[in-house]
């Protein structure tokens, strides 16, 4: 079977979790710290707080500046349904907006429109590790005095200008999923320039306990959102690889190119000369013609694992009955969920297995 993902896992990483047990010492501690230090070298960024999951690092986000019962935060349509359940876990409301099937982000034309006395905060999300349009959605955030948290659950390593996605905004957010470029099995990482924010959410994620020397000293009601040692120490271990586990996606994303270009019924990804991506995922677009769920299965069947890319949240049951939504409320997200296909990507995906996928795609028709 060719895996949709199959993260690294070294064997230096069970030599420290080794260790890590001997110690005692196995919930947040040093691993931690050490961790942050190397995100925040790695990502040019003053402070970098590691939580248990990427949805704990949004609900922090939000909570953190201030979105509450009343407010409105704008987000994609496409994306994972944490983007929006976090929104409304705080008592706000999304509002959705439609993506550009360009890069499957925000489209940033659609943004002003929707923005009313009630916005906070704009949310857009790097979905698949391809960047959105940042630049633009940035300056309407600060026309418009709005906060910008970038949910870059996806985007670790991924550029736009040569700045590193997810350090554009108040506040990025990150996940380490196994899905993800790197991962710690489950983990999140918030990031910001602003220490103030940096030290509620160092609070915030520890019960609200006190950052002075103070000990058990609570100045906050905050959350068990810590992460571990021995999470840290996979992550500490994975971030020495991520430009070879880059690296070699991006060869095998050139492959899938070269060998899916001719087949008519399939638009590969486009990514622009101003950015850069970590091709978390490998997205394909299918024509409305091709029966996607049937593909998957056809493919399965062939010892290849795919699976459609993200969630139109408008859809799902919650937000559809609760909003009122049709499918085509956002016709480009709705495309997206029903045509949208991920292909296999990652150190262990060769050459022959491109070739392979490619050949039973040419003979699905």
């Amino acid at each position: 079977m060719i895996r949709l993902c199959k993260p690294l896992i070294k064997e230096n990483s069970l030599l420290t979790y080794n260790k890590i047990l001997k110690s005692g010492y196995i919930v947040q501690g040093k691993y931690v710290k050490n961790f942050e230090k190397k995100l925040q070298k790695y990502l040019n960024i003053n402070n970098a707080i590691l939580v248990s999951s990427g949805t704990a690092a949004l609900h922090l986000a939000l909570i953190v500046l201030g979105v509450k019962k009343g407010d409105e935060v704008i987000i994609p349509s496409f994306s994972y349904i944490a983007t929006a359940n976090v929104v409304e876990i705080v008592g706000a409301k999304p509002i959705f907006i439609d993506i550009s099937l360009k890069d499957y982000c925000l489209d940033p034309n659609k943004i002003q429109k929707s923005i009313s006395s009630k916005t906070k905060a704009i949310m857009p999300v790097h979905e698949f590790g391809y960047p959105a349009e940042i630049k633009s959605i940035l300056k309407i955030a600060k026309n418009n005095n709005l906060y910008l948290i970038e949910d870059s659950a996806c985007g670790l390593g991924s550029s736009y200008n040569n700045k590193k996605l997810g350090t554009f905004g108040n506040i990025g957010c990150f996940s380490f999923h196994p899905r993800k470029s790197i991962t710690t099995g489950e983990g999140g990482l918030l990031v910001t320039n602003n220490n103030t924010i940096a030290n509620k959410i160092r609070s915030l994620r520890n019960h609200g306990i006190s950052i002075s020397n103070k000990k058990y000293v609570f100045d906050l009601v905050g959350f068990n959102y810590r992460m571990t040692d021995f999470q840290a120490a996979l992550g500490i271990d994975q971030l020495n690889y991520i430009e070879k586990i880059h690296n070699h996606k991006k060869k095998i994303a050139k492959l899938y190119n070269k060998f899916l270009s001719h087949i008519s019924w399939v638009k590969l990804p486009i990514i622009e000369k101003n950015k850069e991506t970590n091709f978390q995922s490998y997205h394909i677009l299918l024509d409305k013609n091709i029966k996607r769920d049937k593909l998957i299965k056809y493919l399965y069947r062939h010892k290849i694992e795919t699976n459609y890319g993200a969630q139109a949240i408008h859809i799902q049951k919650y937000f559809k009955n609760k909003y009122k939504f049709e499918n085509n409320s956002f016709p480009n997200s709705y495309y997206a969920y029903k045509k949208g296909l991920v292909l296999p990507i990652g150190l262990h995906v060769t050459e022959n297995d491109v070739k392979k996928i490619a050949k039973k795609l040419e003979s699905f028709l």
